[in-house]
């Protein structure tokens, strides 16, 4: 979840002056770095731009808009101590069963009709016997000793809707739920249908495009570097258009 594209100036004096006032207030404003990564996805007009990573409250607050990309919650992870961890995906009738089972790993949240029961953790792990799991992602790869979060977020594109070039300091997953989405990579693309998972690892710039004919629903986590913003504007790779 890059900053704004900002519109161009018209002349280049004040673009210059505009590039080292925004550096230098970059360098000041340090810890703001993470309000501002979460516009990475912000999109530019209606039916084409996609992935609005924003609180889930703008939605609320802009009469329920159903499309554009919703950061449920950050949890913070702490000190890695191995470099592989997974994601567990879990479903729950209602919040109060979800609560009373997640222990100090989960983290429940509701969105897209459901109530999830999130957490990051080795193979195998469950919040108590019995529990029925929706999907266990992984491996995810990180750094040992390295201390990160997790955004859970969860996006909503119409097909043909896209997110701006970016990357994470980290890896990032999703757990589609209905719809297809379609990602470029300079590796080529990969695309993920309804009932699977798709991981991207730390570091290569990325596109998605929603495809197919269905609207895309999608269970996100990026699970980031901590003293990094969850997502960086891209500007040294274009896609070669690949996912349509």
């Amino acid at each position: 979840m890059t900053v704004e594209t900002f519109k161009r100036p018209s002349m280049r004096r004040w673009s210059s002056r505009c590039g080292t006032l925004l550096a230098i207030a970059y360098l000041i404003l340090g810890p703001c770095q993470q309000v501002l990564a979460q516009d990475v996805m912000k999109g530019s007009g209606p039916g084409r731009r996609g992935g609005n990573c924003r609180p889930v409250s703008d939605r609320d607050n802009e009469h329920n808009q159903d499309a554009g990309c919703w950061i449920i919650a950050r949890v913070p992870q702490g000190e890695m101590s191995q470099g592989t961890v997974f994601w567990h995906v879990y479903r729950y009738p209602s919040r109060p069963e979800a609560e009373a089972v997640k222990g100090r790993r989960g983290t429940v949240i509701e969105g897209l009709g459901g109530t999830w029961l999130f957490a990051i953790g080795e193979a195998g792990w469950q919040p108590s016997p019995g529990a029925v799991r929706v999907a266990e992602i992984g491996p995810l790869h990180v750094k040992p000793g390295e201390t990160y979060t997790a955004q859970y977020m969860v996006a909503v594109f119409t097909p043909g809707m896209t997110t701006p070039v970016h990357r994470h300091p980290g890896p990032e997953a999703w757990y589609t739920l209905s719809g297809e989405v379609c990602l470029e990579t300079p590796n080529g693309k990969l695309v993920g249908r309804a009932g699977e998972s798709t991981i991207v690892p730390a570091g290569p710039p990325m596109k998605l495009t929603a495809t197919g004919t269905e609207k895309r629903r999608s269970l996100v986590l990026i699970l980031h570097e901590t003293s990094q913003p969850s997502g960086i504007p891209v500007s040294d790779w274009t896609p070669k258009g690949l996912c349509k």
